[in-house]
């Protein structure tokens, strides 16, 4: 390696984001350039690097900039044309990549002659993401002079011009499936030549392009390929990013498992009645309702659970119904079905089998949704060793990064969970955040918390209180993380209707109940699920974040598997369980400060996070330095800036006291507009329907 364009390269990095950065409205953080520095060594030594980036480094512009320097410095060789390929877990990251960071990048660069010319990328996804113009055209003769949702005909026929599927809305499911590119085209196609998908493989496999984004199943499929020695998805890449790394392993469970839906079997049956197969078709769907009756709950669940598949008689007989009928249209229909769809039908039998025969490379169980309806699902027990063959063993440089994939202090769950225990190209390197959590944040943990009964209308109760006192000291502006819908929905009905501010729950999918919140200023929020992570509240849309208990992980058939390859419950308890639930707690802790001007009271409701308790060392751990207390006086100067406002000095920053004046407003015009009779000062008598003391110094 020549030393001086090494040195040249990291000199570049100083320039770039201690001078050209801030002259474009970026601030200077000592923590990312250490992390570009890191991760361009990564890139030149061809090593592994596991970066645990803090919120707020801005990791994106560090690898961004990493890969830049690199094509700049080392453009020569055969890998001199090779392009980057970065992976994510999110479409909303993705076009922030190619919309936001990469041209803000490229335009600085080139007005600075860092680079000749523009950097060009384009995000790749699976041929189901795209249009086939021949399925296009028949689907629109098939709807000629039916009566069909005008917005979802509307929808079809933009197709014509945008092949681009996730870039329409209005389309339906049935219409999208039945448009979009075949698992395999059909050589004899009479649309070949001029076909847009085509024509946009053609594009992303130019020399021009030196981005490609792509989310880890993609990835990972690229990876099966060369692994097969097919034809990979991907150019040959000189480097690989892995942002939000910590979603990999669950698309790697995915890419690497099996699993079979209602909606799976009726498409397959769909499919044979479009071919003009109807009897082959209905006898099929009769064989699938049978065994879908053998696995069905028949009730409605107030979670989504997962439960270890048992064969009973019942359902070894409907799988070999199933499976004998499959194996003898695969035989008689051969000669006359489309390839695809004789593939469908191939490994539609070859998911059916592994339950069949219990097969024990896999861990089988079946997946309830909320209305009890099964999917099942086969997750290999060989994931990680998966991993390291796929990803690992090519000698290429990768950097993975993610706010959470450190636990405890350690990067040992991740290491294990990537397939990256034994590597000897591995370096580790933590990025803190550049936040002030110490000056902008204090952990709230109540000394007087009550061991109830877990699921318990107590439980609920004693909750409801603890969340009705917050939300008093905070003036709303309030998120609470659940860990579960059900405990979720039991304090929702104890609190609804004692609180002055609006409340709101959000399920899945109700990204419309978010910005609700959003615009409302000063809501309280119950939320769970997809709520931990990937949703930002800057500002002061969240003062108070309220984790009700601890994140830890619900047994499941999968961690039962995982649980029996420690010698003792400890064991996995200390390895698998305590990161497990660290990694959690740090994506939910990561809702309250997005920003360095964000201030928020975090509050812990879990009796086992306690001082003294069980886990209060491992939820120190999990969060950065941070005040903590125990008394709810200390909650309330945090917002109003009490202290501070008299001259004190405990919570020195004016900003909080700034803040409280907008706060308290805020909330007298909330209680005019509810019509609440008293608000006074003279006496700091109470007001409102649940007696909270008087707030009136905010107004001084």
């Amino acid at each position: 390696m020549n030393i001086d364009l090494k040195e040249q390269a990291h000199g570049e990095i100083e320039r770039i984001f201690r001078i050209l950065l801030p002259q474009n409205g970026l601030a200077v953080r000592e923590e990312q350039i250490a992390l570009c520095h890191t991760m361009l060594d990564t890139l030149l030594h061809n090593k592994i690097a596991l970066c645990d980036a803090g919120v707020g480094i801005g990791k994106t512009y560090t690898y961004l900039t990493a890969c830049i320097l690199l094509k700049k410095f080392y453009p020569s060789g055969p890998a001199g044309s090779q392009p980057v390929v970065i992976s994510t877990s999110s479409v909303a990251l993705q076009d922030a990549i190619i919309g936001e960071y990469i041209p803000f990048l490229s335009r600085i660069f080139l007005e600075n002659r860092i680079i000749p010319k523009p950097i060009r990328a384009m995000v790749r996804k699976g041929k189901e993401r795209f249009v086939c113009d021949a399925r296009l055209a028949q689907r629109l003769e098939a709807i000629k002079g039916k009566n069909k949702n005008e917005e979802q005909r509307k929808a079809l026929f933009s197709l014509q011009s945008n092949y681009d599927l996730d870039a329409v809305t209005g389309l339906s499911g049935f219409d999208r499936r039945h448009v979009c590119v075949p698992k395999v085209c059909e050589k004899t196609c009479r649309l070949r030549n001029s076909c847009r998908y085509h024509q946009y493989l053609k594009e992303a496999r130019s020399a021009e392009i030196f981005v490609q984004i792509c989310n880890h199943n993609y990835l990972l499929a690229d990876a099966a390929h060369r692994l097969q020695e097919l034809r990979p998805l991907l150019n040959d890449y000189r480097a690989l990013v892995i942002d939000e790394a910590h979603k990999l392993p669950d698309a790697a469970r995915q890419m690497y498992g099996q699993s079979l839906s209602a909606e799976d079997f009726h498409e397959l049956c769909s499919l044979l009645t479009k071919e003009k197969y109807i009897l082959a078709a209905q006898n099929l769907r009769e064989k699938f309702r049978a065994l879908m009756g053998a696995l069905c709950r028949g009730e409605l669940l107030e979670e989504a659970q997962r439960t270890a598949f048992v064969l009973t008689a019942e359902r070894e007989a409907a799988l070999r119904d199933c499976l004998s009928l499959l194996r003898l249209l695969q035989k008689q229909l051969a000669p006359h079905l489309p390839r695809w769809i004789l593939h469908r039908l191939g490994t539609t039998e070859q998911a059916l089998n592994l339950f069949f025969t219990g097969d024990r490379r896999y861990i089988l169980y079946i997946q309830y949704d909320r209305t009890g309806s099964p999917s099942l699902c086969a997750a290999s027990r060989q994931m990680p060793e998966q991993l390291n063959r796929a990803l690992w063993h090519n000698n290429i440089p990768a950097i993975l990064t993610s706010g959470t994939l450190m636990a405890g202090g350690s990067f040992h769950r991740t290491r294990q969970r990537m397939g990256l225990s034994s590597s000897q190209r591995l370096e580790d390197f933590i990025a803190e955040s550049p936040f002030n959590y110490q000056e902008n944040c204090i952990l709230y943990i109540p000394g007087d918390l009550p061991k109830t009964p877990m699921g318990s209308e107590m439980e609920a109760k004693c909750l409801a209180e603890q969340i009705c006192r917050l939300v008093d000291a905070t003036h709303g502006h309030t998120l609470v993380l659940f860990t579960s819908y059900s405990l979720m929905g039991a304090v929702y009905n104890q609190v609804k209707g004692r609180m002055a501010f609006p409340l709101m729950e959000v399920w899945r999918h109700s990204q419309d109940i978010i910005h609700r919140f959003k615009q409302a200023q000063n809501a309280v929020l119950f939320a769970a699920g997809s709520c931990w992570e990937g949703v930002d509240f800057p500002g002061d849309m969240v003062s108070s974040l309220i984790i009700v208990r601890l994140p830890f992980p619900v047994p499941d058939p999968l961690s039962e598997a995982e649980r029996e390859q420690y010698p003792t419950l400890q064991d996995y308890i200390k390895t698998v369980v305590i990161p497990d639930m660290q990694v959690k707690l740090r994506q939910g802790f990561g809702r309250a400060i997005r920003t360095e001007t964000d201030t928020c009271v975090v509050s812990i409701l879990d009796h086992r996070a306690a001082p003294g308790e069980r886990y209060h060392k491992a939820v120190l751990d999990t969060l950065p330095p941070i005040r903590i207390t125990a008394k709810i006086e200390d909650v309330e100067d945090f917002i109003d800036g009490q202290e501070e406002y008299e001259g004190g000095s405990l919570f020195p920053n004016s900003h909080y006291a700034n803040r409280a004046k907008s706060l308290a407003l805020r909330q007298f015009q909330t209680f005019r507009a509810n019509r609440v009779e008293r608000f006074e000062c003279g006496d700091h008598e109470t007001y409102g329907p649940a007696k909270w003391p008087c707030r009136c110094r905010g107004f001084h």
